[in-house]
C-alpha cells in the first residue's frame, strides 16, 4: 500500500501513468485482438451471413459493457477520490454497492434479452433469413447465458485499476481474451458441426469470461488483506451518498457504452438496405478500426485512478500533467493508428474477407473513412475521462451524449440521403471531430477556473 502511495503521489508523472496505463492498453489490445480472431474464425466459414451474424449481435453484447461502466467506472472513481481523502471504508463500501448492483441490472438485462430474443435481433440488423438464426444461436450463449461473466470481469478490472492494481486488471482481461482465441476453432471447427460457427464463437465467449472472473474471485481471495474492494453487502453502502456519487460518475459512462451500441445498431440497420455484403464490409472496418480505440480507451481507464486521486488530495499542478501526459499519448499513438488504417486498409480488411469482392471493396472505403475520426476521439476520450474522474458528471455526460447519439444518428441520416451507403460511415468521424472541439473548451474553461497550483484536499 506504501509502494501504491507513493505511485500516486510522488513518482515522476510520465513513470505514474506508463505503470498503469500499459498494462490496462495492453488488456485492451487483447481485447480487441480477440475480436478480431473472433471475427477472423467466422470468416473461414466464407459467409458474409455468418460474418453479419456475429456483427449484428455485438451491440447487445457490448450493452453488458455499459452496464459494467455503469457501476465500474463510477465506482473507480469514487474508490479512487475516497483514498485521495484517507477514506479508505468508504471506498471498501463503493465497491460492495457496485459489485451488487452490477450483478442486479445484469441478470435483468439477460432476462430481458432471452424473453425477447427473436425481435432482439431484428432490432440489431439481423432480420435477413441466412443471419437471423445464426444471431439468435450467438445472442442466446454469449449474452443469455454468459452475460454475467462478460459484465462481472470488466467490473472488476475497473475496481482493481482503482486501486493502482492495473496489472492485475489486465492479466484477467488477457486470461479471457486468450482463452477465447484458443477457444473458438475448438468449438467452431472441432466439436460443434459446419454451420455452427457463430455458436461456437458464442461458447468460447462465455466459457472465457467465466474463467477470468474465477480469477478474479482468487485474486480477492489471496489479496483481502491489501485490497479495499469488499464483497459483502451491508446498509452502509447505501449511505454515505454512495449510490449518488456512483452514479453521477457512471451514468454518463453507461450512456456513452450504451450510445455507442444504439449508433452502431442504427448504422447496421441503415445498411440492411444497401446488402450483406455492406453490411459484412462495415462490420470488419468496424473492427480494424477498434485498435486505435482500444489504446485511447486503455490510457484513460489506466490514469482515472490517478486523475481522481490527485485531484481529490488537492494536488491539481500534479493532475493537470497526468491528463496533459495521458492525452498527449493517446493522440500520437491515434495518429500512428490512423495512417496504417489509410495505407494498409486493402490488406488489413484482406485478412478477414478475400478479395475480390463487394464486400472487400466496402470494408476498405469505410475503413479508410473510419480512421480519420481517431485522435479526434482520443482527446475528447482524454476529457470526458478526466470529468468522471473528478466526478464532474454533467460535463462527462454532455460530451458522452455528443460522442455517440446527438451528432452521430442524425447525421448518418442526413448524410445516407445526400451521399447514400458511404455517407452513413461519414458520419462518425465528423462527429468525433465537433465532440472534440466541444471538450477542449470545456476543458480549457475548467482548468482556467479550478486547475492551476497546489491547493487544499476537496471534502469528501
Amino acid at each position: 500500500m506504501k509502494s501504491k502511495k507513493q505511485l500516486f503521489e510522488e513518482a515522476p508523472v510520465l513513470n505514474a501513468v506508463l505503470s498503469l496505463a500499459l498494462p490496462s492498453i495492453m488488456g485492451q489490445v487483447i481485447l480487441v485482438i480477440y475480436n478480431i480472431a473472433d471475427t477472423l474464425f467466422v470468416s473461414f466459414s466464407g459467409s458474409d451471413e455468418m460474418i453479419t451474424a456475429v456483427t449484428v449481435c455485438m451491440p447487445a453484447f457490448m450493452f453488458l459493457s455499459a452496464i459494467s461502466n455503469l457501476f465500474g467506472v463510477g465506482g473507480a472513481s469514487v474508490i479512487s477520490r475516497a483514498l485521495g481523502s484517507n477514506r479508505k471504508e468508504k471506498a471498501k463500501q463503493v465497491s460492495a454497492f457496485s459489485i451488487w448492483g452490477c450483478i442486479i441490472v445484469t441478470v435483468l438485462y439477460c432476462s430481458f434479452a432471452g424473453l425477447f430474443l427473436s425481435l432482439f435481433v431484428d432490432l440489431l440488423g439481423g432480420s435477413a433469413p441466412g443471419v437471423h438464426e445464426n444471431a439468435c444461436a450467438y445472442l442466446k450463449v454469449a449474452v443469455v447465458a454468459g452475460g454475467l461473466g462478460a459484465a462481472l470481469s470488466t467490473l472488476m478490472a475497473h475496481l482493481l485499476r482503482s486501486e493502482g492494481y492495473s496489472m492485475y486488471a489486465s492479466i484477467g482481461i488477457a486470461i479471457g481474451g486468450v482463452l477465447n482465441i484458443c477457444l473458438d476453432p475448438l468449438f467452431m471447427f472441432v466439436l460443434l458441426r459446419p454451420g455452427n460457427e457463430a455458436l461456437g464463437a458464442a461458447v468460447a465467449t462465455a466459457i472465457s469470461n467465466a474463467i477470468a472472473v474465477a480469477y478474479y474471485a482468487i485474486l480477492l481471495r489471496a489479496k483481502k488483506d491489501s485490497l479495499v474492494i469488499g464483497l459483502k453487502p451491508c446498509r452502509r453502502m447505501l449511505e454515505d451518498n454512495i449510490p449518488k456519487s456512483v452514479l453521477v460518475v457512471g451514468i454518463p459512462a453507461c450512456l456513452m457504452t450504451l450510445c455507442e451500441n444504439i449508433s452502431y445498431a442504427v448504422l447496421e440497420k441503415l445498411m440492411v438496405a444497401a446488402g450483406t455484403a455492406a453490411q459484412a464490409g462495415v462490420g470488419v472496418a468496424k473492427k480494424v478500426n477498434m485498435l486505435a480505440h482500444c489504446i485511447v480507451r486503455g490510457m484513460s481507464q489506466g490514469v482515472l485512478p490517478l486523475i481522481g486521486y490527485n485531484y481529490s488530495s488537492g494536488n491539481r499542478r500534479r493532475m493537470r500533467k497526468i491528463v496533459t501526459c495521458a492525452g498527449s499519448i493517446s493522440v500520437a499513438l491515434s495518429v500512428l493508428c490512423m495512417a496504417a488504417c489509410l495505407l494498409f486498409a486493402k490488406y488489413l480488411i484482406g485478412i478477414f474477407i478475400q478479395p475480390p469482392s463487394s464486400s472487400h471493396d466496402y470494408g476498405i472505403a469505410f475503413l479508410k473513412i473510419f480512421c480519420i475520426g481517431a485522435p479526434f476521439s482520443a482527446f475528447a476520450y482524454t476529457v470526458i475521462s478526466f470529468f468522471q474522474a473528478t466526478g464532474q458528471g454533467g460535463k462527462s455526460l454532455i460530451l458522452a451524449l455528443m460522442r455517440k447519439g446527438i451528432l452521430d444518428i442524425p447525421l448518418m441520416f442526413l448524410l445516407s440521403a445526400a451521399y447514400p451507403v458511404y455517407g452513413i460511415v461519414w458520419a462518425t468521424p465528423l462527429a468525433d471531430i465537433l465532440c472534440c472541439l466541444t471538450a477542449a473548451v470545456l476543458f480549457i474553461q475548467w482548468i482556467e477556473a479550478h486547475g492551476h497550483g497546489i491547493r487544499e484536499p476537496k471534502a469528501f
